[in-house]
Parts: structure tokens; sequence; C-alpha cells
């Protein structure tokens, strides 16, 4: 009894010291990942186009490049390319030469942030020489949402969504087909319900309604495929592992409230490979522009479900065989061994 006894407080004190220590861990990585990339916002290779005549452009082009590494310039002979160039999202804005003076043509849907960047910042540039600039919002965001603070703060939900619909299939015991037919028909719920609320009840999306709860339940599916995927393969553990990728790093490095242009390098570039930086852009795309920019994300997040759903079959596959394996029968002369002497 007295070495039991030991033994169990060793035990209790080994869990206070990974208590004692883990938290702190965890409240840092949190810190890192939410406040780092906020502290560090700025335009990196924001792409931004220029149109109007050569020399004039040439100009133009000469004053941002000052800004050095903020913007990737791309120019366009006149302004109905640079508004067909912000529609199919290869450029959040574009600075337009007239003979009264610079127009600048933004996309709020794209970002309300980067509009309001672009403006600071083309305006700063003309009130140098004089000029007036005439903003044009080309792409507006949603009435409801002008700032985008409402369709930002629907990164998290459907994330979370995810993570407890793997978890909730994994600790319930569903394994293979089952597991996989649980986890589609989840997500697809997910996306009604989504949609019905930001879209028919709030009016924070204004595109197509079933594309948008497609994009909403894809995105569930992939986060949720990924986590349940893990445990299959890993154990409970990879609850954990999944829950923490997607919420700790894939919620602040998805860039869905500014864009993640805006964020340090390559947190940006991390986030729209993860679930929620894709399914932001998805999103976007098929709310506010006709599904332009779309299958770059849609393919990440179908990409991501795939892997997942594989890993639940797989990893019924594995325990299946290991199960087989050890109850394979005993040898005859085990099993009859008065037959065999």
């Amino acid at each position: 009894m007295p070495t039991t006894s030991a033994a169990a407080t060793q035990e209790h004190r080994r869990h206070m010291i990974a208590v004692i220590v883990l938290v702190p861990v965890l409240v840092a990585l949190a810190l890192w990942a939410f406040a780092w990339p906020a502290a560090r916002t700025a335009p990196r290779d924001l792409p931004l186009g220029v149109a109007g005549p050569a020399s004039a452009v040439t100009q133009v082009e000469q004053q941002l490049s000052a800004h050095e590494g903020a913007f990737e310039l791309h120019r366009y002979t006149d302004e109905a390319a640079a508004r067909d160039a912000i529609e199919d999202r290869t450029v959040y804005g574009a600075v337009v030469v007239t003979a009264q003076g610079p127009k600048l043509l933004t996309a709020s849907a794209a970002s309300p942030v980067v509009a309001q960047l672009l403006q600071q910042a083309v305006t700063t540039e003309a009130a140098q020489s004089g000029a007036q600039v005439t903003t044009v919002d080309v792409v507006p965001a949603a009435t409801n949402d002008p700032r985008g603070a409402a369709f930002g703060a629907s990164v998290l939900p459907l994330a979370l969504a995810g993570v407890a619909a793997g978890a909730v299939v994994t600790l319930l015991g569903l394994r293979g087909v089952r597991a996989v037919g649980a986890l589609v028909g989840s997500a697809a719920l997910v996306g009604v319900v989504a949609a019905s609320i930001a879209h028919s009840w709030l009016g924070v999306l204004t595109g197509d309604w079933w594309a948008e709860a497609g994009a909403l339940g894809l995105t569930a599916l992939a986060v949720s495929g990924a986590v349940a995927g893990l445990a299959a393969l890993l154990g409970n553990a990879g609850i954990g592992l999944g829950g923490l990728t997607v919420v700790l790093i894939g919620n602040p490095f998805s860039g869905a409230a500014g864009a993640p242009q805006l964020l340090p390098e390559p947190v940006g570039a991390i986030g729209q490979w993860l679930p929620p930086g894709a399914g932001a852009s998805l999103l976007r795309s098929v709310t506010f522009f006709d599904g332009a920019a779309a299958l770059g994300p849609a393919l990440t997040l179908a990409w991501w479900a795939a892997l997942g759903l594989g890993a639940i079959l797989l990893g019924e596959t594995l325990k299946r065989r290991t199960r087989d394996g050890n109850s394979e029968p005993a040898p005859a002369a085990e099993r009859e061994p008065a037959l065999a002497s």
C-alpha cells in the first residue's frame, strides 16, 4: 500500500508540473499567433493596378514604388481593363490617370481595410502635387457589413464547428464509412445553417445562397475531416493537434479580417493553405465576385477534406488488420495437444 500511494503521489506531481508548464506555453503560442500578425500589419506586395497614358502611368509607378515592397504593380491600358482586373480579383484596386486627375478604383468587398489603406496612400501622394483624388468603389462590401467585421468573425465559428464535429465523431466511436457519412452530413447541415444566418438573417453575405452554403459546408468538412483523420491515425491526441492547428494557427493566419498580403511573410501564404484562410477566400469569391478566383481555395479545401476522410478510412483499415492479426487461430499442435501427441 505505501508503495502504491507513493507512486500515485508521484503521478499527481507529474500531472501538476505538466499543467503548470503547458498552460503558459499555450498562452504564449496564442499570443504569438494572434497578436504578432496584428502588430505587424502592413502591405506586402499588395496587388495594385495602374492605368492610363504610358508617360503618366510611369510617373505614378515611380511614386508608388517609393513604398518599398508595399505594392505589386500591374499596368493596364485603360479604366475598363483595370475594373475587369478588380472584378477578377487579380488586384485589390487601381489608380487610373485621367485628364481630370487621378481616380482610385477600390473593392471594399475584397477587403475594407485594404480599400481604406489604398485611399490613404494614393491621397497622400496626390496631395503633394495638389491633385484631388476621386474614389470609386467598384465592388462594394455588403450594406449591412461595410467594414467587413461580421465577415471576418465568421471564420472562427466555422473552425470551431469543424473541430467539434471531428472530435464528437471520434469520441462516439464512429469509424470508417460511418464516420465519413456523419462528417459529410454534419458539414452539409453547417453550410445550410450558416448561410441561413449570415445571408438570410444578417444580410452580410449577398451572393448566390447555395454557393455560399457550399463554401461554408466545404470549409467545415475540411476542418472536421482533418481533425477526425488525425485522430484515426494518432488516437485522441490527433484531436488536440488538429484543433490547435486550425484554431491557433489557421484562424489568425487566415487574413479574413484584412488580406493575406497585410500579414508578415510567410504567415499570409501559410494561412491560405489552411482551411480557415482558404474558406474565407472561397466565401469572399462566391459572395461578392461571382466565383472569380474561387478555384484555388476550393481545391485547397477539397484536398484537406479528401486527405482527412481518407485518413479515417485508412485508420479503420489498419485497426482491422491489427485486430485480425491478434486474433489468428492457434496452431493445430496448440489447439489439439492430444491428437498432436
